[in-house]
């Protein structure tokens, strides 16, 4: 005896006719999925209204985010490399730089009040 029995073929049919529905019942409609209505808290409501397309303050947030970048990549970076050639490369002395005062050694002369500076006390307690 070869092939199927009559009650092998209607069980197979019968699977195969389950399997087309339950995968026709997998498509959504257009009324699905039914979600429940939305409710923004006060934050988010703010930013679903401000960041509408089209709407006002997008356009002028915006024009300023372009004008920053604009100033930032054409004014401030080039201004701040020109600077930084010049400070460390051209000039003989770096802006900022403070030069020290000259050592004050026992018996020189102060120049601003002409002051000679006395000799250190010599401690006899104290030894190197």
């Amino acid at each position: 005896m070869s092939g199927y029995s009559e009650d092998e073929k209607l069980r197979l049919q019968q699977l195969r006719a389950l399997r087309r529905r339950w995968l026709r019942d997998q498509e959504l409609s257009e009324r699905e999925p039914v979600l429940p209505p939305r409710r923004l808290g006060p934050v988010a409501a703010f930013w679903e209204r401000f960041l509408q397309p089209g709407g006002f303050w997008r356009h002028q947030v915006f024009k300023a985010y372009q004008t920053s970048g604009f100033i930032l990549t054409r004014v401030l970076v080039p201004a701040w490399i020109i600077l930084y050639y010049l400070k460390y490369h051209v000039m003989k002395t770096p802006h900022g730089a403070v030069m020290s005062n000259p050592r004050i050694f026992p018996g020189d002369r102060i120049l601003e009040t002409g002051e000679i500076m006395p000799p250190l006390k010599e401690e006899p307690d104290e030894h190197h």
